[in-house]
């Protein structure tokens, strides 16, 4: 496991605030035991707080769990259900980091993930797009992170048994960020 200062090309230290427009927030979880339910939140938004030494950046995001979109509206609106997500309770996700370090070739993003009021530490293995300036002067990073989760770990436990054996709705979740910040100047 690597915790010293590492050289990333194109990397600028300061502040980074995700780009809404370019960024999406995806899942993915086994419906039937047979297929994958794939799936989309807005990001209400993010932060990283970029120190000299990439290692050491701070990561602050929030999506905007209401937003949740399958494109069926009846599943979407069992999602925003207390069954699931309980929105008006819970109407955001939100992720802290807590740290970062590379391991076995890897760029991994530790921190806690808080899903209906629940909190639980993961990791988020980072790939990095790279960087550059857009027509309007503005430089950009892009990167796409992903993580599984068990979603009963954060009170997502509802479930249907099916005829056939097995269950409706599958446990892991495999969420996907493709972010896109701009540093602010």
């Amino acid at each position: 496991m690597t915790t010293a200062a590492i050289d990333v090309p194109g990397y600028k230290a300061g502040t980074w605030v995700l780009d809404p427009a370019h960024s999406e927030v995806t899942f993915s979880v086994r419906h039937m035991m047979i297929s994958k339910v794939r799936g989309k939140f807005g990001v209400k938004s993010a932060t990283i707080v970029a120190p000299e030494n990439p290692l050491e950046a701070r990561v602050e995001a929030s999506v905007d769990v209401t937003s949740v979109d399958t494109n069926d509206e009846g599943r979407d609106n069992h999602l925003r259900s207390a069954d699931f997500f309980d929105v008006e309770n819970h109407p955001t996700m939100e992720f802290r980091s807590t740290g970062a370090r590379i391991e076995d070739g890897d760029f991994l993003v530790d921190g806690d993930l808080t899903i209906r009021g629940i909190t639980k530490p993961v990791s988020f293995e980072l790939d990095f797009g790279g960087f550059g300036t857009d027509p309007w002067g503005n430089y950009k990073a892009g990167a796409t992170a992903k993580t599984v989760v068990n979603r009963e770990d954060f009170g997502l436990t509802w479930n249907a048994a099916l005829e056939t054996g097995g269950v409706l709705v599958g446990k892991d979740i495999t969420i996907t960020l493709d972010l896109q910040g701009a540093l602010q100047a």
